[in-house]
């Protein structure tokens, strides 16, 4: 178990940057929950969707879920990113343009 801790930076609130112990790695994507971040900036889904096919068909990622926030300039909401801390075991956040 890594015993290292990380500072994550939420630029919604300063109130929000907590020292978190930094996960384990996976070693694998096989039978792995990969999640998305769509953050609604135009192209993201594109690339979202390409990421998909390729984890699940040459990686053996078992689903992938995607969570499109209502626009950039906004949070996920804390109960989303709970839900997807919960559901995934891997969260890739991502930019489009």
């Amino acid at each position: 178990m890594i015993s290292e801790s990380s500072l994550v930076f939420d630029p919604t609130s300063p109130s929000h940057n907590v020292a978190r112990q930094a996960a384990a790695p996976l070693g694998s994507l096989k039978g792995k929950v990969v999640g998305f971040i769509d953050n609604s900036k135009p192209n993201f889904e594109h690339l979202a969707a390409d990421l998909n096919a390729l984890l699940v068909s040459r990686y053996g990622v078992a689903r992938v879920v995607t969570h499109r926030k209502r626009s950039a300039s906004m949070s996920a909401g804390a109960a989303v990113l709970d839900d997807l801390a919960k559901e995934c075991d891997l969260v890739i956040t991502g930019s489009g343009d």
